[in-house]
């Protein structure tokens, strides 16, 4: 019996490689025809929040969208495209999503700077003018629409963004789940990648791709609004971003059948809160 034994696992071991059951192959990232669209929010005529120093929001928007943009391309995402729209709020809202709407790409994401309710702010002087601010809440969002026709992904994406940026030295802010929010109130649907939906964002829900909207961090926050400007602050979340951008790519377009498979089961998952 031993004998025999020893015969037939000296058999297996040199069955040929063309019997051999294959390994599953890992996902890959086709970078070269990955498409990302950066959103920049907002508009130079319409700068959207203004910052506790008085500086526009699209101006952060434009400056952190642009940081990654370099990033991704040197990266070899080299479909990668910035989206700057001009007019008024909600022409160049419209504009922006329908542009983006005829742009064939795998992932639109939105790149906001927050600010605070109106009954948060406080006053102080700087620069001669006497202007808002609010140092109470700080750290970075990330919000997708359950009404986006391709929620799982959009929802995917977001939690690895948010995952990634945690290792870069960054934090969410849990404040949207607090009832003194009032109409502002967001459901935290992520509470460890601190992914809110947000369902009445336009960028988001009318987009007919994966959306995500990042708000960096709050520039109405003092400290907060120097940091956001720094290149070494843009330069950390673009290196999260990119990282995000490589899982969801090969997530997104796996060779691997099985992979395939278990992606598309979980689009048909509804979202629930965490």
């Amino acid at each position: 019996m031993r004998l025999r034994l020893a015969l037939l696992a000296l058999l297996l071991m040199q069955v040929p490689a063309w019997a051999q059951e294959p390994k599953p192959e890992a996902p890959v990232c086709d970078r070269a025809n990955f498409r990302v669209i950066l959103d920049v929010g907002h508009s130079f005529q319409s700068g959207g929040a203004l910052s506790a120093r008085g500086v526009s929001e699209y101006e952060f928007n434009l400056g952190l969208a642009t940081r990654i943009e370099r990033e991704l391309l040197d990266a070899g995402f080299a479909k990668t495209v910035v989206l700057v729209t001009e007019g008024k709020a909600r022409p160049s809202l419209a504009a922006r999503v329908a542009k983006a709407n005829r742009m064939p790409a795998q992932l639109f994401l939105s790149i906001h700077h927050d600010s605070v309710p109106n009954w948060f702010l406080e006053t102080w002087q700087y620069g001669g003018k006497e202007r808002g601010f609010s140092d109470r809440f700080k750290g970075h969002s990330i919000f997708v629409s359950e009404d986006n026709s391709q929620l799982a992904a959009s929802l995917m994406f977001a939690r690895l963004l948010g995952n990634a940026l945690k290792p870069n030295g960054m934090e969410y802010t849990p404040h949207y789940t607090k009832a003194f929010m009032r109409n502002r109130r967001r459901i935290l649907v992520d509470a460890f990648s601190g992914v809110y939906r947000y369902d009445q964002l336009i960028v988001l829900r009318q987009i007919n791709k994966p959306s995500v909207l990042l708000e960096a961090g709050s520039i109405i926050n003092r400290d907060e609004e120097l940091a956001l400007a720094t290149p070494e602050h843009r330069a950390r979340i673009s290196a999260a971003a990119l990282d995000a951008v490589e899982k969801f790519c090969a997530l997104r377009l796996p060779k691997n059948p099985e992979l395939l498979a278990r992606r598309q089961r979980k689009e048909a998952m509804p979202l629930e809160p965490r």
